[in-house]
């Protein structure tokens, strides 16, 4: 059986007042977070986690903190959060249906330091597939969230060649 990752890195280091709590809190458990100054720098070594499992309390008041922020996520959290069972002290939040490129799109617009947040993911595996390996790249500003991947990229070239070849 192969194992595929996806390590990501988020090269620029994200203000932290450029960020909710409850963007940072949620970031923070979908990938690695270390504190680089006044910001964080964001990566993961197999690729971030949809699936999170955050404190409720912390998750609360981040949430309460994130009022009136305009962040997309907000409104996902809270809805979750309320059909979570009360008594329980960790919420297991899906976040794929808001994703992180989604949430650091916020951060951006918001941002009067960050003009774009770039991302870079290798695609890996375990054993040498042809399918296994690969990356792609993400440019996201306040306006859009543009990608390629290499696939996307060979793709063109090999559409170049066919052309240069029928013309």
């Amino acid at each position: 059986m192969a194992d595929y990752f996806s390590p990501t890195v988020i090269p620029e280091i994200i203000p932290n007042t450029d960020m909710t709590k409850l963007e940072l809190l949620l970031l923070s458990h979908m990938f690695d977070a270390e504190t680089d100054g006044d910001g964080t720098y964001f990566h993961s070594w197999q690729g971030p986690s949809d699936l999170i499992w955050v404190n409720r309390a912390e998750l609360s008041a981040a949430l309460d903190e994130a009022c009136g922020s305009g962040s997309q996520v907000r409104n996902h959290v809270e809805e979750k959060l309320k059909n979570a069972a009360a008594d329980d002290t960790s919420v297991d939040l899906d976040i794929s249906a808001v994703s992180w490129e989604v949430i650091l799109q916020d951060i951006v617009r918001r941002s009067a330091k960050l003009r774009y947040i770039t991302v870079t993911t290798a695609f890996t595996c375990s054993k040498m597939r042809a399918d296994g390996f690969g990356g792609m790249a993400l440019f996201i500003t306040a306006d859009a969230i543009k990608g390629c991947s290499t696939t996307e990229f060979l793709s063109d070239c090999l559409a170049d060649i066919a052309g240069q070849e029928g013309g």
